[in-house]
């Protein structure tokens, strides 16, 4: 969607001050919105909202051995006032959390929002196109 990416790696455990420093100066480097994927105790993206003002959107990793469960609960318990925009885990989660990301920027960028369109539309079509073809199976199954 045209959409410039920094990409970076941290931990909320292993190495705090690290993110703390990533999540204090991400304004001022441009960013305005931070995804964070993390799995087991997931407190990456909580850390970093703690520490930033920008929006936050945190994306449960399914790793074992509980399949991201405790990921998706440590993200959506965020205490009051440390908002994390929580979305599904896993593969579903790391897409939604790049069209979350791109909608919330469509509200400032006009051509973000047009691709968003374009990308709508194109998945409404795809699913007309599979009832389309479970129609046609299930017609040749009574035939």
């Amino acid at each position: 969607m045209g959409i410039d990416i920094a990409a970076q790696i941290s931990s909320a455990h292993r190495a705090p001050e690290k993110t703390k420093e990533l999540a204090q100066n991400a304004a001022g480097a441009g960013i305005e919105v931070i995804i964070a994927a993390a799995g087991g105790a997931a407190h990456l993206a909580g850390v970093i909202a703690a520490h930033t003002s920008l929006p936050v959107i945190g994306v449960p990793v399914d790793i074992p051995p509980l399949q991201g469960w405790d990921s998706l609960v440590s993200m959506v318990q965020m205490p009051k006032g440390v908002p994390v925009a929580t979305v599904a885990v896993g593969k579903a989660g790391a897409l939604n959390s790049v069209i979350l990301c791109a909608q919330i920027l469509a509200l400032k960028y006009p051509s973000i929002g047009a691709k968003l369109e374009k990308l709508k539309t194109r998945m409404a079509r795809d699913v007309a196109f599979k009832l389309e073809s479970v129609l046609e199976a299930l017609a040749e199954d009574a035939g």
